[in-house]
């Protein structure tokens, strides 16, 4: 049996030379592209599983179904009212949420993640390295 050959790719050098380097107008373009798609296929999901097809959506929303389609596919990217007139037309809810803060203090700080009986994964000791629980 004859072994597959791999090799490891260094993802940021990839992204670097197919979208440019972070910060350039080819990876803005990039990112805002993928942005879209990412949106259009989170409407798409969820426009299938309320059974809704893409007229009714746009009934629902005041759009058209080339409309819908468009940002379906991350051809355009919906402006926040028409967002949240879908999301509420979908039966979704929207919310901004702050994400939580884990780490405020240094990990070898006394008494920082010392307790690891609630965690399922082990803990840090104060030295800074981690103990993980068996799983047995």
């Amino acid at each position: 049996m004859q072994k597959k050959e791999t090799s490891i790719v260094d993802i940021d050098q990839m992204m670097n030379e197919r979208f440019g380097v972070i910060g350039s107008e080819s990876r803005n373009e990039f990112r805002k592209d993928a942005y879209n798609y990412c949106v259009g296929q989170l409407i798409l999901e969820a426009r299938r599983q309320e059974s809704m097809t893409q007229n009714e959506l746009a009934e629902k929303i005041g759009a058209t179904k080339s409309y819908i389609s468009r940002i379906e596919k991350g051809q355009i990217e919906p402006g926040t009212c028409t967002f949240l007139r879908i999301i509420e037309a979908l039966g979704l809810k929207f919310e901004i949420v702050k994400p939580m803060t884990y780490a405020l203090y240094p990990l070898n700080t006394p008494g920082y993640l010392s307790d690891s009986a609630n965690r399922p994964y082990g803990s840090v000791k104060s030295n800074g390295t981690k103990e993980l629980k068996s799983s047995k």
